[in-house]
């Protein structure tokens, strides 16, 4: 990648010591990790997106993404290649975190990976275990899962032990507030014909009859049975929430999401308790122990975790456990490179977020059919990084050799 490393110094991504299964040290113990490649790649966005925190003052629009990328590679060859990604600050320290703790991971085992993440979640616990900390942890941590499974010879959903090989998608990039009212309707047609499952749209407009006339206008382009949701971005105090839930009843919703702060707990599990149409939320949350306030509460129907934000695939598998264990349906938010794997993974039939924004990073592309997106049958996560991806890298350092 460009920045303080050069490209040529790293082994290509994808290539055959990337994937061809290890002829020892298959049982864990024998193998290394040599090196590991961090990465700060920025991604500008074709259009400023906004949402309803735009709307009310809170954000400026969002015209990039910062990911952390994380190239681990082993003695035997294998190579694992994992992401985390910030929205509008926050990258540049993610990056910074990443490079303090990451040689701690030169010469271990990359199999031993929950206690690999503890040893560097310990190492920067002065600056807690949750938020930017354990963000930039999951790209690490993603990496050595995605050469776990490719050590196996298995996608990621298969070593973890999947349930089916496609799950329900929906689109959400196509129904941003910064859309005109005709160009959403266009987007979500669009979706549907690609083999888009559902549709979301942003709702959460200072003028609630805008977002009254949006949500009338797409059922009505979608028809009565296309899986509708909405997703407020915790813009309505909880007498609006309120309110526009009971208003909202008449379009059968899969759900509504985030309609209150993220933190307001007591706030959502009111909606849950008292609106027919189910709560979505959780996509803001940066630690397993905040999601376990809103499962305890029993303050959501549908959970939204974000491996990258929460620290990775370890913390996601802890958290899903305690999910399912409550009866909640699982939605993952955004990175669907990672969660569709882990959405495969979970006992209850689940939903997946359809975002193509990410596509200019990565050789492949994940196929929708019949409203489904399906599991690839590529080892690991099934990605590789693409020229675009390289040549978008703002900066980059290899630890170890």
């Amino acid at each position: 990648m460009n920045g303080t490393t050069p490209a040529a110094t790293a082994p290509a991504p994808g290539g055959a010591n990337a994937t061809a299964p290890a002829t020892a040290g298959a049982g864990g113990g024998s193998d290394r990790i040599r090196s590991v490649t961090l990465s700060s790649v920025v991604l500008p966005l074709p259009t400023a997106i906004s949402d309803a925190k735009v709307l009310t003052g809170r954000q400026q629009p969002m015209t990039e993404v910062v990911l952390l990328f994380a190239e681990v590679r082993s003695e035997q060859g294998l190579e694992g290649i994992g992401f985390s990604y910030s929205k509008r600050a926050g990258g540049p320290a993610q990056y910074a975190h990443a490079k303090e703790v990451a040689e701690l991971l030169i010469g271990e085992d990359p199999s031993a990976i929950p206690r690999l993440y503890e040893r560097l979640l310990w190492a920067g616990a002065s600056v807690g275990r949750s938020g930017l900390a354990t963000q930039a942890l999951a790209a690490l941590d993603v990496a050595l899962w995605d050469m776990k499974a490719k050590r196996a010879s298995l996608p990621l959903a298969g070593l973890l032990g999947a349930h089916r090989d496609s799950v329900r998608t929906y689109n959400t990039s196509g129904g941003f507030l910064n859309a005109p009212l005709e160009e959403v309707r266009e987007n979500a047609a669009r979706s549907l014909e690609a083999g888009i499952g559902g549709i979301k749209i942003k709702v959460g407009h200072p003028d609630s009859s805008v977002d009254r006339a949006r949500v009338s206008a797409v059922r009505e382009t979608i028809g009565p049975d296309t899986p509708l949701m909405v997703d407020a971005n915790q813009q309505w105090d909880r007498t609006t929430a309120l309110r526009m839930g009971r208003w909202l009843e008449q379009f059968d919703l899969i759900w509504i999401e985030e309609p209150v702060d993220a933190y307001d707990v007591e706030g959502h599990r009111r909606l849950t308790e008292t609106l027919d149409t189910p709560i979505a939320t959780g996509e803001m949350l940066s630690s397993v122990a905040e999601h376990v306030r809103l499962i305890d509460a029993r303050a959501c129907d549908i959970i939204q975790p974000d491996a990258p934000r929460v620290g990775g695939i370890t913390q996601f598998l802890r958290l899903a456990t305690l999910a399912d264990h409550a009866g909640l349906q699982l939605a993952p938010h955004f990175a669907m490179e990672i969660h569709l794997h882990l959405a495969a993974a979970y006992p209850r039939e689940p939903w997946v977020e359809h975002f193509d924004w990410l596509d200019p990073l990565f050789e492949e592309r994940l196929q929708t059919e019949g409203g489904r997106m399906l599991v690839p049958d590529r080892p690991g996560l099934g990605i590789t990084l693409s020229e675009r991806c390289r040549a978008l890298t703002r900066e980059s350092v290899t630890l170890g050799r």
